[in-house]
């Protein structure tokens, strides 16, 4: 997984009643855009991000 200051992180829910997270990448604390990322999401909080397989990179010119 690569990523890229600006990016979208779309964490998707994986038990039944849990919502899709969504965030945009504000740090990439990796090499080469590897994980950790720190992530601002959509309710106001922030997190360092180390992402499992239930997360997507939206990068930003995908979603252009």
């Amino acid at each position: 997984m690569q990523a890229t200051v600006g990016d979208q992180l779309h964490i998707h829910g994986k038990t039944v009643g849990m919502v899709d997270r969504k965030g945009e990448i504000v740090e990439v604390r990796g090499t080469d855009g590897q994980p950790p990322y720190l992530v601002h999401f959509e309710d106001g909080h922030e997190g360092l991000v180390y992402p499992g397989p239930d997360c997507v990179v939206e990068h930003q010119q995908e979603r252009r």
